[in-house]
């Protein structure tokens, strides 16, 4: 393969020891409803000036490994002059993109959804690898709700997902895989398990079916957890052990990494459970975060778009992203949740 020492070096750098991933792709559509909690304008200004106190947080490369951006936010100047992902990049922190075009209705399935994006994607990613970008997202979205998912939007995405992951390799860029299995529902955490082993083990198939490189890929998969409406919740314990359980049966050991969304996950439960996984199991791969709004949310709402409120917000954003990345090896305690330093 052409780029396989590139890729292979930036997957394990993407999940070294202690670092995360943060989530910053949101599209216009999104980070217009995270403005409008705070009460401000989703103008173009407003949404530069809220990742410029996000990127330039100081020392936030001790436990952010790399940043997802939006078509918009990777082509974006910061106030110092530099660009985003230049900016990003002499911090030792890896730029990389967001690449799909959002959901669809998947034709026949009705309230199942398709990610879109593959048509154009080899040429938009060499654009992002002239940009800066390192590596690249694709978020398939797989639903729980009566007798769903159906095996053909499993199937369906799994494959989108692996064409999506060949395309990046060929273009030496590091695919994220996300197969997001929804916490929306009142689904028990056991049927979770299932859906997600389902899931990754198509996606896994897909992946070796088109010759993709397991060690440059970066999987972004669900916590095994009960449903949001579910009347039992499952207890942290358990969803770092069924979650464990469901990456030992599915995930090749020779994956670098796992780096888990948040998936809707207050800010303190994503990180006590990624603990939990790190502290009490004997892993084959590294297991970290790639959290948007479990790192972004305390922050923005202490930001409120005013420069005043800029470096509390910015050492908030460095307390989430610390005690994610002590997580990530098993070290943190939640005594540490009483100080923002």
């Amino acid at each position: 393969m052409k780029y396989k020492n590139d890729l292979e070096k930036n997957a394990k750098l993407m999940v070294a020891p202690g670092k995360g991933i943060l989530a910053a792709d949101e599209s216009s559509g999104t980070i217009a409803k995270r403005l409008e909690q705070i009460n401000v304008e989703s103008s173009f200004e407003n949404r530069l000036a809220y990742r410029d106190m996000l990127f330039t947080t100081t020392d936030l490369n001790k436990y952010i490994s790399g940043v997802i951006l939006f078509d918009e936010t990777i082509r974006q100047t910061l106030y110092n002059g530099n660009s985003v992902p230049d900016y990003l990049s002499q911090q030792g922190i890896l730029p990389g993109i967001k690449v799909d075009k959002g959901t669809q209705p998947f034709a026949l399935h009705n309230e199942e959804f398709i990610t879109n994006g593959l048509d154009g994607l080899s040429a938009r990613l060499k654009e992002y690898n002239e940009l800066g970008a390192k590596f690249a997202k694709w978020r398939a979205v797989i639903k729980i709700e009566n007798n769903l998912p159906s095996e053909a939007c499993i199937y369906a995405n799994a494959h989108a997902l692996a064409r999506y992951a060949a395309i990046c390799q060929d273009n030496g860029i590091v695919p994220i895989v996300e197969p997001e299995v929804l916490m929306n529902g009142s689904h028990t955490i056991e049927k979770c398990y299932d859906v997600t082993k389902l899931t990754q083990e198509v996606v896994f198939d897909e992946l070796a079916k088109l010759d993709v490189m397991l060690e440059g890929i970066i999987l972004k998969p669900s916590m095994v957890i009960s449903g949001d409406t579910c009347e039992s919740q499952a207890e942290p314990d358990l969803v770092a052990e069924m979650t464990v359980k469901c990456l030992k049966a599915t995930v090749p050991a020779n994956v670098p990494g796992c780096a888990f969304l948040s998936g809707g996950q207050s800010d303190v439960d994503a990180t006590v459970h990624l603990n939990l996984m790190n502290k009490k199991y004997d892993l084959p791969w590294n297991l970290t975060f790639s959290y948007g709004r479990a790192l972004q949310h305390p922050a923005i709402m202490s930001w409120k778009g005013k420069k005043e409120n800029v470096k509390t917000s910015q050492e908030i954003l460095f307390h989430r992203s610390m005690v994610n990345g002590l997580a990530s090896m098993g070290e943190y305690n939640s005594s540490m949740e009483d100080k923002v330093s």
